[in-house]
């Protein structure tokens, strides 16, 4: 930080004002490090079904690859979405408007297959339904279920994809145990780093973490099928992504961008992050959707650029409900985000290796 000028903008640097801006740089890195002030208890190992009331079940389609995954949640939360991405592929998502009536859901389906793939939540439907799980219409229990689904065509036979029966056994699979990360589920397919064309590109896959603190706590999941490259916020380094035209190194797409490096034509909606974040606490539909919007903040801090016209990046937020303690909705969207950004860099550094196209521990 300059400081010969002794202001920055309109205000003088006192001591006061610089002890300030200690205090807030040390928030960030707290934030972009969470074992320097939350400590390592907070975040190690946990994934979203340490969120009470959180089952997840992955259905993976080798033959491909591509699958999809399934957050159950059926004792019913509230949830809420936030559609970011230009390409979206939803199902559902409209029930989820606080201005509507449905005030649960019984599960949330992240899905490959385009827009094929929504058929999953028609699986994950007859699952809750067997179960006696759903809305009360008096002739029958409907189950909520919304869902949205990446774009993996492009990876293998894409006449190959998720169907009703895979979001079936995705639910059969479910479990409040800590589900595998990398290449299964809805991130079998997934890859990243495609602004200069598939050759390029890069594995990614889904991932998941979580963070308990002061009686609460707050996950994520997400499947990473960027355009974009992924980077770690705690170093602000490329993990995966684009690579050079070699294919032993990462580019930096960005960087390559303002360098003036020519990017060869996209196909729109070729991408696409899709994600859950989760809470054990109490909170209305208005409150679980700004945590929604909140939680892209996660997206941003780990994939540039993120958003685009290429990806359709979808995230959903639910609470269960399970913990008494009292929401205070802004540290909830804060640690949401947090969690986010933490399934981000996991995901892609559990992701394995597909022919033309390395994981990042292989460069």
């Amino acid at each position: 930080m300059t400081t010969s000028n002794h202001k920055v903008g309109s205000t003088p640097l006192t001591r006061r004002n610089l002890l300030r801006g200690a205090v807030a740089a040390a928030s960030l890195s707290a934030l972009s490090d969470p074992t320097s002030v939350l400590g390592s208890s907070a975040t190690s190992g946990r994934t979203i079904t340490d969120v009470a009331g959180i089952k997840v079940g992955h259905f993976t389609d080798s033959r491909r690859p591509t699958g999809c995954t399934v957050i159950l949640t059926e004792g019913g939360a509230t949830a809420g979405v936030d559609v970011r991405g230009a390409a979206p592929g939803t199902r559902d998502t409209d029930l989820l408007n606080p201005i509507n009536s449905v005030q649960v859901v019984h599960a949330i389906m992240l899905s490959g297959g385009s827009a094929f793939g929504l058929e999953t939540a028609s699986g994950a439907m007859r699952y809750l339904e067997e179960h006696g799980i759903g809305f009360d219409m008096r002739v029958a229990r409907v189950p909520i279920v919304p869902a949205a689904i990446l774009f993996d065509l492009g990876v293998g036979d894409a006449r190959i994809r998720p169907d009703i029966e895979a979001g079936y056994k995705a639910c059969k699979a479910a479990s409040a145990a800590a589900p595998a990360e990398g290449n299964v589920g809805a991130g079998a397919g997934a890859t990243v780093g495609k602004l200069f064309g598939m050759a390029r590109a890069m594995k990614g896959g889904i991932g998941t973490s979580a963070i308990r603190l002061e009686g609460m706590t707050v996950g994520a999941i997400v499947a990473v099928n960027a355009i974009g490259d992924v980077f770690d916020p705690a170093s602000g380094k490329p993990i995966a992504g684009a690579r050079t035209k070699d294919g032993k190194s990462l580019v930096n797409s960005m960087a390559a961008i303002l360098r003036g490096d020519p990017l060869p034509p996209a196909l729109e909606g070729a991408a696409t992050t899709i994600g859950v974040v989760a809470t054990d606490l109490v909170l209305t539909k208005t409150q679980a959707s700004k945590v929604a919007q909140m939680a892209h903040d996660g997206l941003a801090r780990a994939i540039n650029p993120v958003h685009t016209s290429y990806d359709g990046d979808t995230i959903f937020a639910v609470a269960t409900g399970k913990s008494s303690k009292p929401a205070n909705l802004t540290l909830v969207g804060a640690l949401a985000a947090e969690a986010m950004a933490q399934a981000v860099v996991r995901a892609v550094r559990a992701a394995r290796g597909i022919p033309g196209l390395p994981g990042a521990a292989e460069l």
